[in-house]
């Protein structure tokens, strides 16, 4: 089923099976990019080495995936000769498959610092790295499922929420500096678990902002233009009137 410029109506000429799939292929790797940071951090909650290495075995096939969807949105490029609204919806599938690999790049990299840090005593409970991992599942899954269907003001709240890792990351940085200060001289193991918690806790918020990246994708697909200049309209304002 084609469609073609008829009577002044221009119609879509990317097959709805097209946008299927390619729909498709994002969920999966979006779904594996999130289960991948999921289980790292798990890995550390448990001192589970054999979660970690999963992870990084398993992030090939996260790759993999990003090349096939890659393939396909350029295959339907060549193909359909698409219109305005289905290049868009393209180029945006193109750089949202990169923030989903970058995020499972970053379950990588939580899941090679877990495998270090079981190795010692934790430090401290672990309380905010895990809150992190809830938002940060939270926002990916949400950004997804805003692309799925369309919705701009989901993808709006989502780069919000984005304030709320930052904050646990900087209160993650207050506390192990202090812990740090407070260390015996030469306790060499000390710092190395708080420079690695540390590192961890940056890691979801890389992931935050690549959830966002996602978001900012989707917002521009559906509506032609940029987010990023309205939020930050809106937290000029939230803040004027805090100091208010």
């Amino acid at each position: 089923m084609v469609f073609w410029k008829k009577n002044g109506k221009v119609e879509s000429l990317l097959y709805s099976a097209d946008r299927a799939k390619i729909l498709s292929m994002v969920r999966e790797m979006g779904s594996m990019a999130s289960d991948a940071f999921s289980k790292a951090v798990r890995s550390l909650e448990e001192r589970n080495d054999e979660l970690a290495e999963s992870v990084i075995t398993d992030d090939d096939e996260i790759d993999d995936l990003e090349a096939a969807i890659d393939q396909e949105c350029l295959s339907s490029i060549a193909m359909r000769q698409p219109v305005r609204e289905d290049l868009r919806f393209v180029f945006a599938v193109l750089k949202i498959i990169t923030d989903l690999e970058r995020i499972g790049d970053q379950g990588v990299n939580i899941a090679k610092k877990a495998k270090v840090l079981n190795r010692y005593p934790l430090l401290k409970p672990l309380v905010d790295i895990p809150k992190m991992k809830v938002i940060a599942t939270e926002m990916v899954s949400d950004s997804l499922k805003s692309f799925e269907e369309n919705d701009s003001d989901l993808a709006e709240s989502i780069c919000l929420r984005d304030d709320e890792l930052d904050i646990l990351y900087e209160n993650i940085f207050d506390e192990l500096l202090e812990i740090i200060g407070n260390k015996p001289e030469g306790d060499q193991a000390t710092a190395q678990c708080a420079a690695g918690l540390l590192w961890i806790a940056r890691h979801l918020a890389r992931i935050g902002d690549h959830a966002t990246n996602v978001a900012e994708r989707v917002y521009f697909m559906v509506k032609g233009e940029r987010l990023k200049p309205l939020l930050e309209e809106k937290r000029k304002v939230l803040s004027e009137k805090k100091g208010g």
